[in-house]
């Protein structure tokens, strides 16, 4: 069966497209890789069942090969560190579809410090500055937990301190979809799509924070209060297409990272979905989200991808 979505009254004809899937991590073969490798193949095989052909990049240049493949697709999706995401997406809006988040919703959301900001002033809790004593030191730019730890000393170049919230750490998967004319902070459309609310298991180590993945799906206590706060983040920065609000969950819900790219969660989200990621994504670039999707099952997954059950 054909699906055709009408944008102001023209049929444009989604049931298969050459879809790009440019992944930073293998192409580079950083240490993440295996994590990026895992999270390709889930989106892979996801968008190759929803009946397109998927396109990666080969070369030794990553922009150079978004530029050269993406007008050749009629989609694309860009799946990259934080601090790298924005260029690397802003290459590929500019000659074919983005699945994704803006690329300036994406650099806006990289900065840590703006982010909190942001969300604190539209009444989202977030956990506060600290300059002194015993708290969180980050990155100001960082994912996957990478820097994040404990300590009364002194803030490196490019971090900020915050206050330790004790309590059970969630991320939830949300898909938004995409906003009228150009990507813009602040939009008040339709809802995300919530896919999942997931566990993420979080050692402190010698007082460093490291991420060993996680389970999904999960339904706690305050399971509609935390996936209220986790749209309020994604809708006030303006998230398209798929996203990770981490949260921890304490006396409050406070949002500690937003995340305008796919993440580890994926894995395992593919699994237990009956519905396809891949055909939601490119349904939602087009301004079109299901009610709900359905899951069934529940898995657990390890740092850097595998299904552990």
């Amino acid at each position: 069966m054909i699906s055709i979505v009408r944008i102001n009254r023209w049929p444009v004809d989604v049931s298969a497209m050459r879809v790009l899937l440019a992944e930073y991590t293998t192409f580079q073969g950083t240490d993440l890789a295996d994590e990026g490798r895992a999270m390709l193949a889930s989106l892979e095989g996801s968008f190759e069942r929803s009946g397109h052909e998927v396109i990666l990049p080969e070369g030794v240049d990553f922009g150079v090969e978004i530029a050269r493949l993406a007008p050749e697709c009629e989609a694309g999706l860009v799946i990259a560190p934080d601090h790298l995401l924005a260029s690397f997406t802003r290459i590929l809006e500019e000659r074919t579809r983005n699945l994704g988040c803006g690329s300036l919703n994406v650099a806006f959301c990289a900065n840590k410090v703006k982010t909190g900001q942001i969300l604190s002033s539209y009444g989202i809790m977030v956990p506060p500055r600290l300059k002194r004593g015993p708290r969180v030191i980050k990155p100001i730019m960082g994912c996957g937990a990478q820097g994040v730890r404990i300590s009364e000393g002194d803030e490196g170049e490019g971090e900020f301190g915050e206050a330790y919230i004790e309590g059970e750490h969630l991320s939830v998967s949300l898909v938004g979809g995409r906003v009228v004319g150009e990507a813009c902070l602040y939009h008040t459309g339709e809802p995300p799509l919530v896919i999942a609310v997931n566990r993420q298991e979080i050692r402190i180590n010698e007082g460093r924070f490291e991420y060993m993945g996680g389970e999904t799906p999960v339904y706690p206590d305050r399971y509609d209060e935390i996936v209220s706060e986790a749209r309020k983040a994604a809708t006030i920065l303006g998230c398209q297409g798929y996203a990770g609000i981490d949260v921890v969950v304490a006396d409050r819900v406070y949002v500690v990272d937003v995340n305008p790219r796919i993440t580890t969660s994926v894995v395992g989200i593919v699994q237990v979905m009956e519905e396809e990621l891949g055909k939601i994504l490119i349904d939602a670039s087009y301004g079109r989200l299901p009610d709900a999707v359905h899951l069934s099952g529940h898995v657990k997954f390890t740092k850097d991808g595998r299904i552990v059950t």
